[in-house]
C-alpha cells in the first residue's frame, strides 16, 4: 500500500562550481528548517554519478570525508522532512536511477496529488517501486517515456503529475530545475558572483542559501518554467499552458526562515506586517507582548509597534533541544515544551501579557504555554495569531495534521480560547492575511485556511477527480 507523503523539503543545486558538492552541502545546511529527518547529495564529474545520504541532520551526515568523494562541477541535495508514513533511508533522496539514456538524479520539494493512480499504473507495466515517497513516481515516468530525448522526457513526465513540485535533476553533464505551472513551492536561481567561477548557477528553495555562499540572487524559477543547465549554459524553457498562480501563504507565515525573500518580498517585513495588521484589529489592555519563540518574533515585533507595548521575551527557547530526548520517569508537567521553551517569572509577574504566535494547529501546545505564562505569574495571558485559524490540511507539500486533527476544523474560536485556558484569543481576519499585497488574494494558495483547494481531488478508494490541470495532458 503506497503511503501518501506530505513532505517538508528543500532543494539546492550547483552547477559549474570546482566545489560544487561544498556549496550544496552549506546550502542544506541554511535550509536544514525544510527538512531534518534526512539530507543526501548527489554530484556529477562527468563519468559517473556519486551519491550520498543518511539519515540526520546535514552537519552529522556530511562529514569532510564525505564532502571530498562527492567530486565534480555539479551537484544537487535534498533535506527531507515527511509528514505521515514511515521513516526510511530508502525516502531519503536524492533518489539515483540508470536507465536506457544513463544515470539520472532528482530531488524534490512538494507533493504529487495523483501519485497514487500513477503508481498503480505504473507498477501494471512493471515497474517496481523502491520506495514509499511520490517523488519515484516521477522518475519512473521519466524511464518509461517513448520520448528520444531527456528533456522530452522530463516534459512528457511533468505533463502527467498533478499538484505542487519544485524540482532538480542531475545527469552527468547538466543540471534541470522545474517548478509547477501554479507555483506551489519556492524555487529561486543565483549565479556566483564575478571572478573565476562566474558561470556557475544556483538554484534553491530560498534565498538564505545563496547568501551563505555568496552567490547572487537573479530571480524565481517561474511557474511553469523549465531550466536546464548544461554545456550550451542555461536555457529556459515553457512547455505548459499557464496555470492560475497558487503560491503558498504559509511559506509567509512560517516556513521560510524570516531572513529569505520568497516572492519577491522580505519575510522578516511580511510577518512583521502581518503582526501590525493583528494589532489593529484585536488590540487588547495589556503590560507587554512576548512571542512563541522562535516563529512568533516578527509578528509580535510587528504587534508591539503597532500597539505601543513594550516587547519582551517572555518564553526563552532551547536551542540545543535535539528531535528526541529522553523524560524522566518521575512526571514533569508539560515537559515536551518546557524542555523546549523557559518562562521568565521576572519578565511576567502580575502582568497583563499578549502573547503571540503564528498558527494554533491542535491547540496542544498552546494550553502547556499558557499554563507556562501563567506558573510564572501571569496575571492575565491574551493569545494572538498572526494567522486566521487553520482549518484543512494541505495536500502540497506542508507539514498539516488531518482534517480531525485541527482544532479549528470543528471549534470555534470561543471553544478554542477554553481549550487553552486563555483570557482572551483572537486571530488574523483572512483579509488582514493580505494586508502586505494591499488585500490582493489572487495568486496565493491559503487552502489551508480557506478550504478552497486550487487542485481538487476526492479520494475514495484509489479514485482521484482532478482539476486546473487536465489541459496539460492536451498538450
Amino acid at each position: 500500500m503506497f503511503d501518501k507523503f506530505r513532505e517538508e523539503c528543500a532543494v539546492m543545486g550547483v552547477y559549474g562550481h570546482p566545489e560544487a558538492a561544498n556549496m550544496v552541502y552549506l546550502g542544506l545546511y541554511a535550509l536544514q528548517h525544510r527538512g531534518q529527518e534526512s539530507s543526501g547529495i548527489v554530484s556529477s564529474d562527468g563519468k559517473i554519478l556519486i551519491s550520498h545520504r543518511q539519515m540526520g541532520l546535514v552537519a552529522d551526515v556530511f562529514k569532510e570525508d564525505v564532502i571530498k568523494r562527492l567530486e565534480g562541477p555539479s551537484a544537487i541535495g535534498h533535506n527531507r522532512y515527511s509528514t505521515t508514513g514511515q521513516s526510511h533511508l530508502r525516502n531519503a533522496q536524492p533518489f539515483v536511477v540508470e536507465y536506457s539514456q544513463g544515470p539520472i538524479a532528482i530531488a524534490h520539494n512538494g507533493n504529487l496529488v495523483n501519485a497514487q493512480v500513477l503508481r498503480e499504473e505504473l507498477e501494471t507495466s512493471g515497474s517496481i517501486f523502491q520506495s514509499t515517497s511520490d517523488t519515484e513516481v516521477i522518475i519512473h515516468l521519466i524511464a518509461t517515456s517513448k520520448e528520444s530525448s531527456l528533456m522530452g522526457r522530463v516534459v512528457e513526465a511533468l505533463s502527467r503529475v498533478r499538484g505542487a513540485y519544485s524540482l532538480l535533476f542531475i545527469t552527468l553533464d547538466r543540471m534541470i530545475a522545474a517548478r509547477d505551472p501554479m507555483g506551489f513551492r519556492p524555487l529561486v536561481l543565483g549565479k556566483f558572483k564575478a571572478g573565476k567561477n562566474r558561470d556557475g548557477f544556483v538554484v534553491a528553495s530560498e534565498t538564505c542559501a545563496l547568501d551563505l555562499i555568496e552567490a547572487d540572487y537573479v530571480r524565481e524559477v517561474e511557474p511553469g518554467e523549465i531550466i536546464t543547465f548544461g554545456p550550451k549554459g542555461m536555457e529556459s524553457l515553457r512547455p505548459f499552458p499557464a496555470a492560475p498562480h497558487a503560491k503558498c501563504i504559509f511559506e509567509y507565515i512560517y516556513f521560510s526562515r524570516p531572513d529569505s525573500n520568497l516572492y519577491g518580498r522580505s519575510v522578516y517585513q511580511v510577518r512583521k506586517e502581518l503582526g501590525r495588521q493583528l494589532a489593529r484589529e484585536n488590540g487588547v489592555p495589556a503590560d507587554l507582548v512576548t512571542p512563541v519563540p522562535d516563529s512568533g518574533v516578527p509578528a509580535a515585533i510587528g504587534y508591539a509597534e503597532e500597539s505601543g507595548l513594550p516587547l519582551e521575551f517572555g518564553l526563552i527557547r532551547n536551542h540545543y533541544v535535539g528531535r528526541t530526548f529522553i523524560e524522566p520517569q518521575q512526571s514533569i508537567r508539560h515537559f515536551g515544551v518546557k524542555i523546549k521553551l523557559n518562562a521568565q517569572r521576572a519578565v511576567l509577574q502580575g502582568k497583563r501579557v499578549v502573547v503571540v504566535d503564528d498558527s494554533i494547529v491542535r491547540g496542544t501546545t498552546s494550553r502547556k504555554i499558557v499554563r507556562m505564562l501563567r506558573d510564572a505569574g501571569a496575571k492575565e495571558v491574551h493569545m494572538r495569531i498572526s494567522s486566521p485559524p487553520t482549518i484543512s490540511p494541505c495536500y502540497y507539500g506542508i507539514d498539516t495534521p488531518t482534517r480531525s486533527e485541527l482544532i479549528a476544523s470543528s471549534s470555534s474560536v470561543e471553544e478554542i480560547r477554553k481549550f487553552v485556558d486563555a483570557d482572551s484569543l483572537a486571530y488574523l481576519s483572512h483579509d488582514g492575511m493580505y494586508v502586505f499585497v494591499k488585500g490582493k488574494t489572487e495568486g496565493f494558495c491559503d487552502a489551508c485556511f480557506s478550504g478552497n483547494y486550487p487542485v481538487h481531488f476526492e479520494d475514495e478508494g484509489h479514485t482521484r477527480q482532478l482539476h486546473l490541470f487536465d489541459a496539460l495532458q492536451q498538450r
